[in-house]
């Protein structure tokens, strides 16, 4: 396992993806960003990496899967990862599911500096539940 960092991205939103990705291309260079389109290809994704993810953005309104549903799997298959579910259905529910499943939560719109407090709270596990 070497001493780059990993992000899986997983949003059915191809556009979602690209500003997730252009955020942490610039401000975390080092950082290796993975992509899923759909629930299915990010639970492929997280057997053949599994602990070498350290950070996973999950959408919740996926077609076929919502993100509360694969974040079990995915916590199963990369123990060591930290998986912030992005959403923009901001209810109690929702909030409280993904607490109830130790999910870090991030209200969309995505922006900039939320991206960032995320990927800045992997060295501070304690650090802020929602951004």
């Amino acid at each position: 396992m070497g001493s780059k960092k990993t992000i899986m991205l997983v949003d059915d939103s191809k556009v979602s993806r690209l500003m997730l990705k252009a955020i942490i291309e610039n401000h975390f260079p080092d950082w290796h960003i993975l992509e899923a389109e759909n629930a299915a290809t990010a639970l492929k994704i997280s057997l053949y990496e599994n602990d070498n993810v350290d950070l996973i953005t999950l959408d919740m309104n996926m077609p076929g899967t919502d993100g509360l549903t694969i974040a079990p799997q995915l916590k199963n298959n990369c123990t060591q990862a930290v998986i912030a579910l992005l959403t923009g259905n901001v209810t109690k529910e929702v909030r409280a599911k993904a607490e109830q499943q130790g999910l870090m939560f991030i209200a969309k719109p995505i922006t900039e500096d939320k991206v960032i407090e995320f990927v800045n709270s992997y060295n501070s596990p304690q650090g802020a539940k929602q951004a």
